[in-house]
């Protein structure tokens, strides 16, 4: 048994997310909850970090886009390598942000994007967004900052990581199309394409499952009622058991056909009662962002 697992699996969170997101804050945040904080590692170092003599706190580790061995395969490959490894526990944040208010900020602040020092910013924050497409996928907890300020956003990082863990295991609920392959990192999935389909009702193909009458459709099949019974009286079961075996996050995911109508409503419809039930609820729609992100 290596000295790493003698003290318990060390807890790593990887902090990233486009530049004015706000992941400065959040590490400044993760620091003062009691975290080891480093800023813009090289990716290269970070096995070299964690080989080393076991830390005596939590680490979150800033990964920064500009840094010049970054690459997307680069990341996604260091990710899938911590998690292989039982003497760690890593969990990935991103910290996301709407490209209309990433402008903004950088228009108000002036600064030039350092993705594109020498074009508009507009130019980085699409390049900077491209690049982490994959990465926001992978993420276990995803934070929105579009519409909180810093002070906001601080709260929220307690809420995810106190370390008394006031809420228990964090939970991402997410949807998904099965045309492009099962998002990565997922510890339950769905499959909910036996439902009723909206795409085929002409008033409601425009809509997504957010909507409350492709929800009222999804709901109407026959079938769904005793399927998310069981579906949430098993997570409910099972979150205890994981949390037990100290699990820090789970992620469930529903797919579907198209990604947008049976899957959506589904996770928004068990997001929400998990969320009554008091849990930390993390929850994003992969196809439907990645329009938004263009």
């Amino acid at each position: 048994m290596t000295t790493a697992m003698q003290n318990g699996p060390v807890r790593l969170v990887l902090v990233t997310g486009p530049s004015g997101a706000g992941r400065s804050t959040a590490i400044h945040a993760l620091e003062d909850l009691g975290f080891e904080a480093i800023d813009n590692l090289p990716l290269r170092l970070v096995p070299l970090l964690l080989d080393g003599p076991h830390p005596a706190r939590p680490l979150a580790l800033g990964i920064d886009p500009r840094n010049r061995d970054f690459s997307t395969a680069a990341l996604l490959d260091l990710i899938e390598r911590l998690a292989a490894r039982p003497e760690i526990e890593p969990t990935v944040l991103y910290l996301d942000c709407r490209e209309d208010v990433l402008i903004r900020r950088f228009s108000e602040t002036r600064r030039r994007h350092p993705l594109a020092p020498a074009e508009s910013p507009e130019v980085g924050i699409r390049r900077e967004l491209g690049l982490l497409a994959q990465i926001r996928d992978r993420a276990e907890v995803l934070i929105d900052t579009s519409d909180i300020n810093p002070h906001q956003l601080r709260g929220e990082i307690e809420r995810w990581f106190a370390p008394d863990g006031a809420a228990g295991l964090a939970l991402t609920v997410q949807s998904f199309s099965y045309k492009r392959g099962l998002p990565r990192g997922i510890d339950m999935v769905f499959d909910c394409r036996f439902l009723a389909n909206p795409y085929w009702v002409p008033g409601l193909r425009v809509f997504d499952g957010r909507d409350p009458r492709v929800a009222a459709h999804v709901a109407a099949d026959p079938r769904f009622g005793p399927f998310f019974d069981r579906v949430l009286d098993l997570t409910r079961l099972l979150l205890p058991a994981f949390a037990e075996e100290g699990k820090s996050h789970l992620s469930i995911a529903f797919g579907c056909t198209g990604g947008q109508h049976r899957s959506v409503a589904l996770a928004e419809t068990l997001a929400k009662a998990l969320a009554e039930d008091g849990r930390q609820v993390s929850i994003r729609h992969r196809e439907l962002d990645s329009q938004h992100n263009g």
